[in-house]
């Protein structure tokens, strides 16, 4: 008898919806050649992350039981970002803590939370893509999904299988990037630096492309290496995995 296909529901993100939502349908593709049955809740909204770094606590609930009201009923939840996937994850039962009901749900459901690609290697066991990428990629290992969700062996051990794709580190690949969600409008001149470095690690390794999980993350780094007049181009990991770089110029450049 054929097991079931998993139920994921895929939570797009805000900033994919609007800047890149070649990012959803490149996560897209990868969940359903793994052998998912991949949902994409109509009514999901932001995961409240900048309301809740921001101290807007009631926001961050509001925005949170919608989330789990529209996530709850499957299998798995799966971003293509380390953030919301931690945000959902690790800080929603706070939220609830004078709600028992919501705050057990919330736990329910952060359980079953993954990002992209620890998902496709860690639960689904996946080893290998079929993707083609000629080039020199390093890889930024992007904050929240780093040290709240343990993402770093995974996507380099996919990257690791794309065809003419090869890899090279960062002398320090684990540091901010300076984007912070709501830090970089805070604080401009501290994440200008920090973001000014990042892209001096990026150069030295001579790598023609830039990856990372988190779009904020590639947005920040993009902008700094475009100002900069840097030719390195700027991609979402799932892109690159899911072998959809054709259909789509590197962010921050024209099509």
């Amino acid at each position: 008898m054929t097991p079931p296909r998993p139920r994921v529901a895929l939570f797009v993100t805000c900033l994919v919806d609007l800047y890149r939502p070649s990012v959803g349908f490149a996560a897209l593709k990868l969940l359903e050649e793994a052998g998912c049955e991949v949902v994409v809740p109509d009514t999901q909204t932001c995961c409240g992350q900048p309301a809740y770094n921001s101290g807007d606590r009631a926001t961050a609930t509001d925005l949170a039981r919608a989330v789990v009201d529209a996530f709850f009923p499957y299998d798995y939840t799966v971003a293509p970002s380390g953030s919301c996937a931690g945000q959902i994850a690790h800080h929603y039962p706070s939220l609830f803590a004078d709600d028992p009901f919501y705050r057990g749900k919330a736990e329910a459901l952060g359980a079953k939370t993954h990002e992209l690609t620890s998902f496709l290697t860690d639960v689904l066991g996946l080893t290998s893509v079929t993707a083609r990428y000629d080039g020199i990629a390093t890889y930024h290992d992007s904050c929240s999904g780093l040290r709240e969700l343990g993402v770093k062996a995974q996507p380099r051990a996919l990257l690791s299988t794309v065809e003419g794709l090869a890899l090279k580190e960062m002398a320090e690949p684990e540091i901010c990037c300076g984007f912070g969600g709501t830090f970089c409008v805070k604080y401009p001149d501290i994440s200008n630096r920090m973001v000014g470095d990042k892209a001096k690690d990026v150069a030295a390794t001579g790598a023609d492309t830039l990856l990372a999980g988190d779009l904020g993350c590639l947005l920040n780094m993009a902008g700094k290496l475009k100002r900069e007049g840097s030719a390195v181009k700027v991609r979402h990991v799932a892109e690159v995995l899911a072998g959809v770089t054709g259909d789509v110029a590197p962010i921050g450049e024209a099509r």
